[in-house]
């Protein structure tokens, strides 16, 4: 009896894909695993489940270094390549650093794995050291979006300030200007204001 061919779909009963993205989770990982020794590659591989959980496999220490090196061969080549505008220079300085929750989800997978004890004190070290890039990068980011928002909204102080002025402007002149209807119409319903 051999194996019959599965078609490639999606399994509609929850429990059966479920095992399956189990089974062929595992299969991938230890696939990886095979070829990082056999041909001594750095190889990281990262798959989100359907609910958004993430897991990982990496075949050095550290999954981030992997990454890295990728994010820089990727702007070396788009260097290359053609021009990068000012905002995608800006965007590549930064991209090489993982964002926070990222970080955050590596250490979880890393601490709740029963393998702690593989972690060295260069990896906490070199964990902490993102953690701070990453704090900077947050801190920088919000001072200079509450200047932006600061000067902006000093900026529209200053044209409620005038147009405050103008508005008391044309209301001092519209109280002159009734006042001199209001004399003018006073002086001629004097008696004898007007003559035969």
């Amino acid at each position: 009896m051999g194996r019959r061919k599965l078609e490639i779909k999606r399994i509609e009963d929850k429990s059966s894909r479920q095992v399956t993205f189990s089974k062929r989770r595992n299969g991938l990982f230890k696939k990886a695993k095979e070829l990082s020794v056999l041909c001594d590659l750095d190889i990281a591989a990262i798959i989100y489940s359907c609910r958004g959980k993430p897991y990982h496999f990496c075949s050095t220490n550290s999954l981030t270094e992997i990454v890295q090196r990728y994010h820089n061969r990727a702007e070396t080549e788009a260097g290359c390549s053609s021009q990068v505008g000012e905002s995608q220079a800006q965007y590549s300085k930064y991209s090489r650093f993982l964002n926070c929750q990222e970080l955050l989800q590596i250490v979880e997978r890393e601490l709740d794995k029963p393998c702690v004890d593989d972690l060295s004190v260069t990896d906490f070290v070199h964990l902490e050291e993102q953690f701070e890039t990453a704090l900077l990068q947050t801190r920088a980011t919000k001072t200079n979006l509450l200047l932006e928002s600061l000067s902006s909204l000093q900026g529209k102080e200053k044209l409620l300030e005038e147009e405050n002025k103008m508005l008391q402007e044309k209301i001092c002149a519209s109280k002159t200007k009734t006042a001199k209807k209001t004399l003018a119409f006073d002086l001629n319903a004097l008696p004898g204001g007007e003559t035969e």
